[in-house]
């Protein structure tokens, strides 16, 4: 494979849209603190609460214990500005709704960079991608051309927004640049702990060990980045 290319630096403002809480801090929070560490602002904007996510809690309960967790992850890694969309976990649709409000935050927000979660139909592995993830990563690709096209979604009241400059996907198959993440990697770790709740209604296995899972991929992929621990991702032109 080749070798991972820096990720750019001459950008301001990211925006991060996922489907779940947890979807970042998976691999993406260490690179965002990272970035946060150098001076960009991010903010994040999550389709649901994740309120299906935890077999052994109702929804209604599980939602604003989901939310709670994913305020502190995002403050671990310096972003204060979190918003949940509240479309219904575990049955996300594509279409005119999602984008619509994908194109709202993307108007609010004003980014550069937009970060999201591999929507590929298939993890690297084999296994199955959430639709969730699915419906959300393409949406979003199609909801930063319509922020910037203001005869699309008027009703909102926003001035369109054209300065997305890149969406970078994490933790996909297809990576082409990274993060050094060696001084913000404890960070990402701690953001992922963070989701106790979650962790722990996943038992025993290697996504429920934060330190692990996280540090095993910031090795791995910085295999293809000099050796230093990094975050992937694919970097695409907006």
């Amino acid at each position: 494979m080749a070798d991972l290319e820096p990720m750019p630096t001459d950008w301001e403002r990211g925006l991060a849209v996922v489907a779940h809480p947890d979807d970042l801090e998976y691999g993406a929070s260490a690179a965002i603190a990272q970035w946060v560490d150098e001076g960009k602002t991010f903010s994040y904007v999550l389709a649901s609460r994740g309120e299906a996510g935890i077999d052994g809690i109702s929804p209604q309960d599980c939602g604003p214990l989901r939310e709670r967790e994913q305020i502190e992850a995002a403050r671990i890694v310096g972003v204060s500005e979190v918003e949940f969309l509240d479309h219904r976990d575990g049955v996300i649709e594509y279409g005119i709704p999602l984008r619509r409000d994908l194109a709202a935050a993307i108007r609010r927000h004003r980014p550069d960079l937009v970060v999201t979660l591999h929507y590929g139909p298939s993890w690297s592995g084999g296994a199955r991608n959430s639709p969730d993830h699915r419906n959300v990563g393409e949406a979003l690709l199609d909801a930063v051309g319509d922020a910037g096209n203001r005869w699309i979604f008027p009703e909102l009241g926003l001035e369109p927004w054209n300065g997305v400059r890149w969406v970078a996907v994490a933790e996909t198959p297809d990576a082409t640049h990274a993060v050094n993440v060696e001084s913000s990697l404890d960070r990402g770790v701690a953001s992922l702990e963070a989701h106790r709740a979650y962790l722990h209604g996943l038992g025993e296995g290697p996504m429920s060990d934060a330190d692990t899972f996280l540090r095993q991929a910031a090795t791995q992929a910085g295999e293809r980045f000099g050796g230093k621990l990094a975050v992937p991702f694919d970097l695409r032109p907006a």
